[in-house]
């Protein structure tokens, strides 16, 4: 992977998921309590081998570049030709913003032509999965292709979200449309379509003088699957190359958690006896950046009344978190987060440094960092309360709490 570059959009504003996005990029979003979105893709980078990348941000980058700059430098040694520089925009081009996924490695061709890769990998950093993107390049030398994308099978129904492909015996792209209405079945399996996971090797060469005809297009929204993909299918090389999962796990992982309740759910699964997600295999590890804090404390074993106990059951407690007296099921608590005394928890996201006071109730719900939840609150009981209140309340019944100056006042709002 020497001659390799690793190009990642990290710059969406992730809409669908405000308010977790209010004041953070996609990427950057917490998940499974000590992990940010970013961590899989890097992760997926250093496992493979891959150990030059530029990672391009754009929308509230503060965040994700403190976490970059905190926990992923340490990885990699400048003097032996390793790097992950995050590339803001630069305008060095024109004196827009990044229009569409081609557009964003367009503007910044100079940086990458720098690097004198003979491909280059583009990838996205808000999608959650196990990969090996040598095994992917390695397909892509042997095909001598001029692109291959990473492919896996979707369900029919759920189909129109994604970029579908259609391919000849021989893993070549014969066919592939963006987001289609009606989209095309896999021939010997009408319930099932090829989709595009948004993961590109480029010949280097090549890459570069597709941007540059892109640009000079009018009316081309410089997309790679809008734009790119569709002109060059019938007259060049493109491959499709099967995702091939690294999860340990019977069923192929990867997750888009760009809606509030596809992100919630892909966080709960992570606390069940045998979660779809496999965290704990040593030999793909998911590295991230945490602070030196104490072990978890659960403290209270239940006194005179039985009552007060600081119990966690079936949940995922990080680092630094105390559970004094109360009683957390099925969630997951962020660092430093404390559960007060005869509080409950249950089947919740709780953030770094989350404050849950005494008697208070919490369900199905995703509570932002350093939250404080004043005592006797019940969040998640009654749903058009949490909405009168000005919680966020997903199509799942999931209640999130923004990060404001005063919880109180909102909670105050419905009494």
């Amino acid at each position: 992977m020497q001659d390799t570059l690793a190009v990642i959009l990290a710059g969406g504003r992730g809409e669908r998921l405000e308010p977790l996005t209010r004041d953070r990029a996609k990427p950057a979003v917490h998940f499974g309590g000590a992990y940010r979105i970013i961590d899989f893709t890097l992760s997926n980078c250093v496992n493979s081998g891959l150990r030059k990348m530029l990672l391009l941000t754009q929308f509230k980058s503060m965040s994700l570049d403190r976490h970059i700059n905190l926990g992923w430098r340490r990885f990699f040694c400048r003097d032996l030709g390793e790097f992950i520089d995050i590339v803001p925009p630069q305008q060095r081009i024109d004196d827009n913003w990044y229009q569409g996924t081609a557009d964003a490695v367009y503007q910044n061709i100079y940086t990458i032509e720098k690097e004198k890769p003979e491909y280059v990998v583009v990838l996205a950093g808000d999608h959650i999965y196990k990969m090996d993107y040598c095994a992917m390049v390695d397909f892509h030398k042997e095909r001598n292709a001029d692109l291959t994308i990473g492919v896996l099978r979707v369900e029919a129904e759920s189909a129109s979200q994604f970029g579908i492909m259609e391919t000849d015996e021989n893993s070549r792209v014969v066919g592939f449309e963006e987001k289609p209405r009606t989209p095309k079945t896999v021939p010997e399996d009408n319930g099932h379509c090829l989709a595009s996971m948004g993961i590109y090797v480029f010949t280097a060469r090549f890459l570069f003088e597709q941007l540059l005809e892109d640009a000079n297009r009018k009316k081309s929204s410089h997309d790679f699957g809008r734009d790119i993909i569709p002109s060059i299918i019938k007259s060049l090389r493109v491959y499709a190359f099967p995702f091939r999962d690294e999860n340990s796990k019977d069923d192929a992982y990867w997750r888009d958690v760009g809606t509030l309740d596809a992100y919630y759910e892909a966080n709960v699964d992570l606390v069940s006896v045998s979660p779809q997600l496999n965290l704990y295999d040593d030999k793909w590890p998911i590295r991230t950046y945490q602070r030196v804090l104490p072990p978890p404390k659960f403290v209270f074993g239940g006194g005179e009344d039985g009552n007060r106990q600081g119990r966690a059951l079936d949940s995922l407690v990080c680092p630094g978190c105390i559970v004094s007296g109360g009683t957390v099921t099925g969630s997951i608590l962020g660092p430093c987060a404390r559960i007060n005394s005869y509080s409950f928890v249950r089947d919740s996201i709780l953030f770094e440094g989350v404050d849950v006071g005494r008697h208070a109730r919490i369900q199905r719900a995703i509570v932002e960092k350093g939250v404080r939840i004043p005592p006797h609150a019940e969040i998640g009981f009654d749903l058009e309360k949490d909405r009168a209140r000005g919680f966020t309340v997903t199509e799942g019944e999931v209640v999130v709490v923004p990060r404001v100056d005063s919880i109180e006042d909102m909670l105050a709002r419905v009494a």
